[in-house]
């Protein structure tokens, strides 16, 4: 079942998503270590909700479309805003100024929004949850939290991969001009980010 599972998620962790592409603009713009308090939010929001979801209780939002467009409206303008805190650190870089107003700092609050308010993080665990979780182990706590234990490293490994890698990209080009359009391009990577999670509202 573990094999299965892993198999199931890894294309869901590994290919470009709205999470990795945010991790990746974090790691490129300012580097690994910064993906730390943003991941460790993410991933504690991830553990708590798949747990709640795999016991049963959490599924009642997927019944909710009211809610989950809140959700989903509220998650996308955050992540907006997220976007323009990039755009703008790129127009500080091109201003020959001390003055510049400083990076915005992401934090475990900010990774932990955009998992609660992502609806479609929702649907995905209840899918995985009906596909791996047999009906008689509903109620067993050890599956629930063992497939939720899973699913929250796997993500949080392929995040740091994705992280890792917008770093290596910014590595290669170290000039400030290179830098100014790596934050450009990563806010853009954001915008779609918020277009995606904005999708739910019209449907």
């Amino acid at each position: 079942m573990l094999i299965a599972l892993l198999v199931f998620l890894f294309p869901l962790a590994y290919s470009p998503g709205p999470g990795n592409a945010f991790f990746a603009a974090i790691g490129a713009t300012r580097g690994l270590r910064a993906t730390v308090p943003a991941l460790a939010g993410y991933h504690v929001a991830t553990f708590v909700v798949t747990t709640v979801i795999g016991i049963g209780t959490g599924v009642a939002i997927l019944e909710h479309p009211v809610f989950a467009k809140v959700l989903s409206a509220v998650g996308s303008l955050y992540v907006l805003w997220l976007a323009v805190t990039f755009i703008r650190a790129a127009r500080a870089k091109g201003e020959d100024t001390t003055d510049a107003a400083p990076m915005q700092r992401i934090g475990f609050w900010d990774g932990a929004i955009v998992l609660l308010m992502n609806p479609k993080a929702y649907y995905i665990i209840a899918v995985m949850f009906m596909q791996f979780l047999a009906p008689s182990a509903s109620g067993n706590a050890t599956a629930v939290l063992v497939i939720t234990a899973v699913f929250t490293l796997n993500n949080l490994a392929a995040f740091i991969v994705w992280a890792l890698g917008g770093r290596a990209l910014a590595t290669l080009f170290r000039s400030e001009l290179a830098k100014r359009w790596i934050d450009y391009l990563f806010a853009s990577t954001l915008l779609g980010v918020a277009v995606w999670m904005a999708a739910p509202l019209f449907n």
